[in-house]
């Protein structure tokens, strides 16, 4: 639990050194906001990917504790391309290193027309238990995207998981949808209010 503790702390520190800028931001939505975060930056710097993992980890291992008796663990983890990718295949690599098997994949935003068809790019099966990662959400639309797809392929998403809650929202939306929400980070840890819908 104190490693845990420490593990978070330094994440959070990671982040607001290398992901979090301040000023004047138009976001997706068409908003305004003062703060920015680009989580790609410590997801793609290996401390900060390994920072990442051990939280995420923790998380999936919670995950499988929690589970019905008789279900099996989490198998796969991935999401909607490119905000999925970096987290979901490197937490995929941390976790292979101490003996855990997870599969990674993304969900294209198009499905492909030539070559291996459709939207799955990587190692997802129908039957996995699956979490839905993503570098940071606000509304939740892509992780719920790539949740609605990896249900069409036969697998269950279980839970979504991002680094960074922006906007305080997806919680509420995964609920509806029948997933667990299990964000690493909030806005409120890294000292900023949520920026909602």
């Amino acid at each position: 639990m104190i490693r845990e503790m420490i593990s978070r702390e330094a994440l959070i520190a990671h982040l607001l050194e290398h992901s979090i800028r301040t000023g004047d931001f138009t976001l997706k939505s068409g908003r305004k906001s003062t703060w920015f975060c680009d989580a790609k930056q410590t997801a793609c710097r290996a401390e900060g990917i390994l920072l990442v993992a051990d939280a995420a980890l923790a998380e999936i291992d919670a995950l499988d504790a929690a589970a019905a008796e008789g279900v099996g663990p989490i198998t796969a983890i991935g999401g909607l391309t490119a905000g999925a990718d970096p987290v979901a295949f490197g937490i995929a690599a941390v976790a292979a290193t101490r003996g855990r098997h997870l599969r990674s994949f993304s969900i294209r935003k198009e499905s492909k027309g030539h070559g291996v068809e459709g939207r799955l790019a990587g190692a997802l099966l129908p039957g996995d238990r699956v979490v839905i990662t993503e570098d940071t959400v606000t509304r939740g639309t892509s992780p719920l995207e790539a949740a609605s797809a990896v249900r069409a392929m036969g697998a269950d998403p279980v839970a979504v998981l991002p680094i960074v809650d922006r906007g305080g929202t997806c919680g509420a939306a995964a609920a509806e949808a029948g997933i667990a929400f299990r964000p690493l980070v909030t806005a409120l840890d890294l000292g900023f209010p949520y920026e909602g819908p």
